[in-house]
């Protein structure tokens, strides 16, 4: 006689099952995950650049107890300490009971986002207007970023070694900056007699030029009027000479706070979600977190975006120096070999955001493999593009780990993805190639957006509530 076999449990039992977090979760973790929300959201409106981040970072880690690497003599387990690098890049460590035998528990994200950079001497006069030339950071679609409000941040080194802070457009009272587009009337090749459709024209890097001002100043024999009246409200209210912007770094970005999104509030629309929604939560996951049997640290790396090149990038030694630096004051060695042979003892997780499946371009997505927003934190086995060049792919057995122990944690939700899009379609990288370079077990785990580098992101609050109880 053939057995009797019940379907419904067999696709049950073999199959994956796929549910939102906002499906699997109780009242009290939707509420955990709006409040946590709130305190994120502050975070993104302080940390519109690195520095700002690291700032915010530093103060969040020594409210926790974090103490300076430099004002502490000696380590031991149970220590919290902390290092910044040039204010572009942070790292933390916690001291674990068996101090460094069994390697590094390490979790890494980029707080550098895209944007728009100032030019070594951008301030010029056309047609009786003041502009500031830019030049674009990281991967951008162009034709985002004209006839929306940017706010200025920078630093400014003066001729006496001053250093001056520049915020400007993110108060209500502050101006706001724009770059300009060509209106539609003008946009149709042939002219509006032909019937031609209003096409669009490809907005290139040299147009990207902010409107500063339109007042001249009132001299009847200056030539640049409205140049020299940017000049001298620059020097009125900072001391800035010209020639000290050559000894700048200022940038534009979003003036727009991180805001809720749609009726139900479960969506946040904000600049620099890649990847501070990870950075973030990767920060508060490590402060919040038990010190286990391996030492923990947490790295926040700038120049992700341009591809992690530079003093203060995942390719950088000065993650090398701060773990030697720790082993030294554990009472270890702390030379190379010590530190490359730890590091074979090591986990690494690669915090940084993934793509959304975003139903009106549905076409680019492998949808069987593609992450949800809102269904929780994003394990991406690889990423990099076809041929899976620049990436690094995780191992089955760190997989395995991974799902065993969100598993045992009925709140923490997650979907497995390999890659952005379709094979050959396009692609991205992260940082985790440069901890497998380091011969450190890694994996990506992040948050899925929409609107990856556009001057606002979307991210769903469970993810990054999930992202947090993951880290």
């Amino acid at each position: 006689m053939v057995k009797k076999v019940n379907y419904q449990q067999l696709e049950k039992k073999l199959t994956i099952s796929k549910k939102s977090c906002w499906e699997v979760w109780d009242d009290k973790i939707k509420k955990e995950a709006f409040a946590f929300a709130e305190d994120y959201k502050i975070f993104l409106n302080q940390s519109k650049t690195e520095w700002e981040a690291v700032a915010a970072g530093i103060k969040l880690a020594e409210k926790n107890g974090f103490k300076s690497i430099s004002k502490v003599k000696t380590l031991k387990p149970g220590d919290k300490v902390y290092a910044a690098n040039r204010e572009k890049s942070l790292l933390l460590a916690k001291i674990s009971q068996k101090n460094f035998s069994q390697g590094f528990k390490i979790i890494m994200s980029h707080i550098d986002s895209p944007r728009l950079d100032f030019k070594i001497l951008p301030i010029y006069e056309e047609e009786s207007l003041a502009f500031a030339k830019t030049h674009y950071y990281g991967g951008i679609k162009k034709y985002q970023w004209p006839t929306i409000a940017l706010a200025l941040h920078g630093i400014v080194y003066l001729e006496n070694g001053k250093r001056i802070e520049i915020n400007i457009g993110e108060k209500d009272s502050d101006p706001i900056f724009m770059i300009t587009d060509l209106l539609p009337h003008l946009d149709r090749p042939g002219g509006m007699e032909t019937g031609a459709k209003i096409k669009g024209r490809e907005v290139k890097g040299e147009e990207l030029n902010l409107i500063l001002g339109s007042l001249p100043v009132n001299a009847g024999k200056v030539k640049e009027k409205v140049k020299l009246a940017v000049l001298q409200h620059l020097f009125n209210e900072y001391g800035i000479k010209e020639e000290d912007l050559t000894s700048a770094e200022i940038y534009a970005v979003p003036s727009e706070k991180a805001r809720d999104l749609g009726f139900d509030k479960s969506l946040i629309s904000a600049y620099g979600q890649d990847d501070r929604a990870c950075s973030y939560a990767a920060l508060k996951g490590f402060i919040d977190s038990k010190i286990g049997s391996q030492t923990q640290i947490c790295v926040w790396v700038d120049r992700e975006e341009t591809g992690s090149d530079g003093n203060t990038g995942a390719q950088s030694v000065f993650i090398e120096k701060f773990i030697s630096d720790i082993l030294k004051l554990g009472g270890s060695k702390g030379d190379l070999n010590e530190v490359y042979s730890l590091y074979s003892l090591s986990q690494a997780i690669s915090a940084d955001v993934t793509s959304g499946v975003d139903p009106d371009y549905k076409d680019v997505y492998d949808l069987r493999n593609a992450c949800r927003l809102g269904f929780g934190l994003a394990i991406e086995k690889y990423t990099g593009g076809g041929g899976k060049y620049f990436t690094s792919e995780a191992s089955a057995s760190l997989i395995y780990q991974l799902k065993s122990i969100f598993k045992k944690k009925k709140n923490i939700v997650y979907q497995i993805s390999g890659g952005m899009g379709k094979v050959d379609q396009g692609g991205g990288g992260t940082i985790a190639k440069y901890l497998a370079n380091r011969n450190i077990d890694v994996v990506d785990l992040g948050v899925a957006l929409f609107n990856m580098h556009a001057p606002l992101e979307i991210a769903s609050k469970a993810d990054i509530y999930c992202a947090y109880l993951g880290y």
